[in-house]
């Protein structure tokens, strides 16, 4: 199964829980990030692993490669000396070896592979690591402008704002009570020559206005009582 095969069954299951118990969004993009950055670090120490095992290998294929020339100088020097059955033997240890450096050779392919296979991993994995974190603000700030919306919505739904406003009706007729119960002690109450003066005074500003208005008309007030009494 491949890291990312594994990684989205992981995150499946994962997210499919938390839709089930209707946990909120940040909780789930938190939990896909925390999901990526820990694949991202089991992929890492999976390439160091490869690595250190590839440098293993090739010192473990240069010593065999060595030691193949070795028994080759062997063979070339006993056959010198008229020695074919020396010869002969060391070339079959060189045989051997041979076999060993294939079986290496494999083991070395194989890492190699996994070696680009892990690089190609981890180079999808930061990509989707950074699109996730760059979704998480993008939906921090719709969920919160969510979430503040729907609580005004709840507060207004839920009667609260109808009961303060009522509250705010109780006040203003309570105030009606008292501005009445203040009005009440002018009733009846002898006109002062300070309240009688003033009304003498707007009287006089009105007659005034009353005489500008008719003199701009073109109408006097001794004409317009004479033609009414002619008619």
């Amino acid at each position: 199964m491949g890291v990312f095969t594994r990684f989205a069954d992981i995150i499946s299951s994962n997210v499919n829980a938390m839709l089930d118990k209707a946990e909120d969004p940040e909780k789930m993009i938190r939990l896909i990030i925390q999901e990526m950055e820990d694949t991202l670090v089991e992929v890492r120490t999976t390439a160091a692993k490869t690595i250190a095992d590839k440098k293993t290998v090739e010192r473990k294929l240069s010593r065999v490669a060595e030691a193949m020339n070795e028994w080759q100088r062997k063979a070339e020097m006993a056959y010198a000396k008229n020695r074919e059955d020396l010869t002969r033997a060391a070339l079959i240890e060189k045989s051997k070896l041979a076999e060993t450096a294939k079986g290496l050779e494999d083991e070395l392919e194989a890492l190699e592979h996994a070696m680009q296979q892990g690089e190609t991993d981890i180079v999808k994995l930061q990509e989707k690591l950074t699109e996730a974190k760059a979704k998480q603000k993008t939906i921090k700030a719709r969920h919160d402008t969510a979430s503040s919306r729907l609580k005004v919505r709840r507060q207004f739904f839920d009667g609260r704002i109808e009961e303060a406003f009522a509250r705010f009706d109780q006040v203003e007729k309570r105030l009606d009570d008292i501005e009445g119960q203040v009005e009440s002690y002018d009733l009846g109450k002898p006109r002062t020559l300070h309240e009688e003066l003033a009304d003498l005074e707007a009287e006089a500003a009105i007659e005034e206005e009353l005489a500008a208005i008719r003199a701009k008309m073109g109408k006097g007030g001794t004409g317009e009582s004479a033609g009414g009494e002619g008619q």
